[in-house]
């Protein structure tokens, strides 16, 4: 490739594609290289530094039973877990069913209209209900019960004090409406003591003055009890973390958010609709992505990375494996465990304050906690300590006999389980279900919670979706600033072991001294990769990365008494979340224009700053550039940002393209987030998870997030802005991919893998070069390691535009490079380092042999409505059709090239799928089984128009 490119070895290309002025001139400071056999023991070593006990702890962290079917064959399925996020839906359809079915499962169990595909985790969806609520009436204050868990709490005023929200926080009871101000309420049921109590009366008076009501709920508990929309809750929300998903000290979990159809619009967060293809034929697709921050910017209601697509994915297959009976005898046995604890707990002389519970009790000891923590700490038993001297104990489906003989032998019972469990059922019905709170409707009732209770149909079900997903188990993905790279099968492997994964996020460190060693020796290598000199491995996305960047750049202006900086600077080849990430800090946002190389515009850029410079707080750039391209003049930018008083936010999202060859720390930035799940190989999962840990100088250290419960700060954290996620580390348990990558590697091995993502970028940019344009380079003709292929001149030439160019490559067994952004009709390509010269050969093939069928359209040789490109994709249905009366051959359908071969072929599930009409018929959950029965759609032979039947109602 170098001898291609006219190179005489790696170092010429870095030194012509990077600027000598910010060249790292040393080798990274690395501890040498482990082998994958040497680190697997290493990780054990630290595994058992970690200890598992038995946790009682609840605050919406629950032991649960992960089945070792969706274990197998979904967490540890590198055709699950390698999926990008599903944009291109013919490549989806597998996934987008899976997430149906979630939506669907969260509609059912809160008895509301419509759910989003998840969120998070629980605090920040309760953050994005008060966006929500304060976006439908622009009022300024948000009510929170002071019955809420803690973290919930905590990121809720986090994220209103940026957006000049008031949050009164009190007991529910205290709660008055007499003025028309309050945008939204926020209460817990069942609240975090355990009470599960009547909020109708200030339901009906909220809505009397104009006010939504937000319940932060638990999905396993709504399988007994009244779910929130038949109480009246306006909106829904938590987490599905119970559901076959291990605590993992705290992540990766997926929210949910459910709420009235009235707030479709206003919904944050991915949503899958249900529409139809080119044939006719149902499909599924991102519904609503006009709602997007790629798209809206600043003014988005969804945010394209606050999403855990496969965490989601693993808590639909629960409940399609069990079924409703099976999530209402797990929520039966939960609670009449927990019934039989409270009553043990009575007999023991203690004060239970609960009247009515669900799991989770919360009692005053009688002769002080002391005792009863002594007792538990022997049998290494981790139960809630309240301030004020009480006791919290939530059960769970992995609370067995034994489990609830020694919790009651720790509260001192005189009885045992069974002598408890002969009187309670001796005595009147006092459980959920003989009182008005008992769940009288029904839910999951289609087919696909029915169908799947054995583990032979549920495997079956499972390689059914994942077949018809194109993942890298099947080719490279080459899209642009994703870097969707090998995830290693090492690197995967610890996020299972009960060590990590078993670990309530609220023990005691020093139970987790093995994660803790972790983490300091993650943040040393992440210090040291980027120039930084702290590290907050808090945010659990990119995006919530940029806004916790953000947000201590803010509190630093403060406690200089600069609150009068707001102003935000960002350059249009920036990435599309910072002008959202910004306005969700409390800034304003002027954008940078840029110059015909796509660097930042200097002289526009110096007016602005001129312009802002009593009110400039930072200026938010992409590095290298979206555009593809190392800015030459990135240490004079930031220099001219420090002279006027701001900061500098460098988006480290491009990250892999400076790994071991230069540090933003060094060249002049502040702050910046790194993209765990792209350069430091933690897998998309389909949309999520992600990690985003912002490293700072040191001057932004004492701003870094902290947490209400477990602090992760060392030292005071007087000065930190506030939390950003649910779980003190973010989703830890996911970390030890990145830090296995970094431990492997070595200095060494990141440095040229930087190189080679450079270096393969540059080879194909130049294998194209005379058949499409490479839209930016720098003075010396390279790019980064992505670049942009102008596809805009072909919409006047033959009527193509990049949404064909990109259905086309589907046929050759390609997902598409990133479409239409930062430029509109383009394609933005990453191959990263993990491809070899064969792989990019065959993509470069594709390519080249679809811009031959434009010049087929050009030429007049092609129909210039009926081509191989304006009918792509093409389904195996398609070909094998018997009604064949398209002016192409199937094989140039099917098999364009000599390496798309029958046996290895990758079919697209789907014609490509009707946007327009999923937007004008909005469907979000799994369409009714008459729907089955009578298509409302034609099947009508390839290549015709279908006549499509619009249900009167959707």
């Amino acid at each position: 490739m170098l001898e291609f490119l006219g190179l005489k070895d790696i170092t010429e290309l870095v030194n012509k594609a990077v600027p000598a002025d910010i060249l790292l001139d040393k080798n990274l400071d690395i501890e040498a290289p482990l082998g994958e056999h040497q680190l697997i023991q290493y990780l054990k070593q630290l595994a058992d530094k970690n200890q598992i006990w038995r946790s009682y702890i609840g605050m919406g962290y629950h032991n649960t039973y992960v089945p070792h079917t969706i274990m197998r064959n979904i967490f540890e399925n590198p055709g699950w877990v390698t999926q990008y996020t599903p944009y291109q839906a013919e490549l989806a359809q597998g996934r987008l069913e899976s997430l149906l079915n979630y939506q669907t499962m969260m509609c059912d169990l809160t008895g509301l209209d419509i759910s989003n595909a998840s969120l998070l985790d629980e605090a920040t969806a309760a953050a994005e209900a008060m966006g929500l609520c304060f976006r439908h009436s622009k009022r300024r204050r948000f009510y929170v019960d002071s019955n809420c868990h803690p973290q919930n709490i905590a990121v809720v005023k986090t994220r209103a004090d940026a957006l000049g929200i008031e949050v009164v926080i009190c007991d529910w009871k205290e709660m008055e409406f007499d003025t028309h101000d309050f945008c939204g309420v926020l209460l817990q049921y069942p609240n975090t003591e355990g009470n599960i109590v009547d909020y109708s009366l200030l339901i009906e008076s909220a809505h009397t003055h104009g006010t939504l009501v937000v319940a932060a709920t638990d999905p396993l508990a709504l399988a007994i009890l009244k779910p929130p929309g038949e109480i009246g809750f306006d909106i829904a929300l938590g987490t599905t973390q119970r559901f076959g998903i291990p605590l993992g000290y705290g992540g990766p979990h997926a929210a949910f958010f459910a709420c009235k159809n009235k707030f479709l619009r206003l919904m944050p967060g991915r949503m899958i609709g249900v529409t139809k293809d080119a044939n006719g034929n149902e499909a599924l697709r991102l519904a609503l992505q006009t709602r997007e921050q790629h798209i809206r910017r600043d003014k988005a209601t969804s945010n394209i990375c606050t999403a855990q697509a496969l965490l989601a994915n693993m808590s639909a297959m629960y409940a399609c494996y069990h079924g409703p009976e099976g999530l209402r005898h797990i929520a039966d046995r939960i609670h009449n465990a927990t019934r039989i604890l409270a009553e043990g707990v009575q007999n023991a002389g203690h004060t239970v304050t609960n009247e009515m519970f669900f799991d989770t009790i919360t009692f005053l000891p009688v002769n002080g906690k002391d005792e009863i923590i002594n007792r538990s700490n022997s049998k290494k038993v981790n139960l809630r300590q309240f301030s004020n001297g009480y006791v919290g104990i939530s059960l769970d489906e992995t609370t067995e006999e034994n489990d609830l003989k020694d919790l009651l032998e720790i509260v001192g019972s005189p009885k045992t389980a069974e002598e408890i469990s002969q009187v309670l059922l001796a005595a009147p019905d006092t459980s959920l279900n003989s009182t008005p709170f008992a769940r009288k409707s029904l839910y999951l009732n289609h087919s696909v919670f029915h169908r799947y209770q054995s583990e032979t149909n549920i495997v079956r079900y499972m390689k059914q979706l994942e077949n018809k997903d194109l993942s890298l188990v099947h080719s490279m993905i080459p899209l642009g600033s994703c870097t969707m790279k090998l995830n290693s099968t090492t690197e995967m492997m610890p996020c299972t072991w009960d060590e990590f994964a078993n670990i309530h996020p609220f023990v005691p460190k020093d139970q987790v001294k093995g994660y803790m060693e972790m983490f300091t020796e993650l943040e040393k290598d992440l210090c040291e990769i980027t120039g930084y000199d702290k590290f907050s491995l808090q945010p659990n996305s990119g995006a919530q990365g940029e806004y916790a960047g953000l947000r201590a750049i803010m509190s630093y202006l403060s406690s200089k008494g600069e609150t009068q900086r707001n102003m935000c600077l960002i350059p249009v080849s920036a990435h599309g979340t910072n002008p959202a990430s910004a306005q969700m800090a409390g800034m304003k946002i002027q954008p940078i224009n840029v110059d015909r190389y796509g660097a930042v515009d200097m002289q526009h850029l110096e007016d602005m700053i001129e312009k802002y410079k009593d009110t400039l707080a930072c200026l938010m750039i992409t590095y290298p550039s979206t555009h593809g391209v190392f800015e030459k003049g990135i240490r004079t930018i930031c220099d001219m940002i420090h002279s006027s008083g701001g900061q500098v936010y460098l988006d480290g999202a491009n990250m892999n393209a400076q790994v071991g060859l230069c540090r933003p720390g060094d060249y002049g930035s502040d702050v910046s987030h790194l993209n765990l799940h792209k350069t430091f190989c933690i897998p998309h999962g389909g949309g999520g998870p992600g990690m985003g840990p912002i490293g700072v100088k040191k001057h932004l250290a004492p701003y870094l997030p902290t947490h209400p419960v477990i602090s992760p700060i060392n030292g005071t954290d007087e000065e930190s802005f506030g939390v950003v996620s649910a779980a003190p580390y973010g989703s830890s348990s996911i970390l030890p991919i990145s830090w296995a990558y970094i431990k492997m590697m070595g200095a060494e091995g990141l440095r040229h893998a930087s190189e080679i993502a450079i270096l393969n970028a540059n080879y194909m940019s130049r294998r194209l070069n005379g058949y499409y344009k490479t839209l930016y380079f720098n003075e010396q003709g390279y790019v980064a390691h992505e670049f942009i292929i102008d596809c805009r001149e072909f919409k006047k030439s033959a009527n193509v535009e990049v949404v064909d160019i990109s259905k086309r490559l589907q046929d050759y067994g390609f997902h598409s490079p990133t479409m239409s952004w930062p430029v509109a009709g383009t394609l933005m390509v990453e191959p990263t380092e993990s491809e070899n010269k064969e792989e990019l050969d065959r993509f470069c093939d594709a390519m080249i042999a679809i811009r031959q069928e434009i010049q087929d359209i050009e030429e007049g040789k092609m129909d210039p409505k009926i081509n191989p490109l304006k009918m792509s994709p093409h389904t195996q249905a398609d070909v094998m059709s018997s009604n064949w009366d398209r002016p192409y051959s199937r094989e140039v359908a099917a098999f364009p090239l000599t390496f798309v071969k029958p046996d290895t072929k990758f079919w697209p599930s789907v014609g490509r799928i009707d946007d327009k009409f999923g937007d004008q018929n909005i469907m979000c959950t799994c369409p009714p089984m008459s729907a089955y029965e009578s298509p409302f759609v034609e099947k009508v032979p390839p290549g015709k128009q279908p006549v499509v039947k619009v249900r009167a109602s959707v």
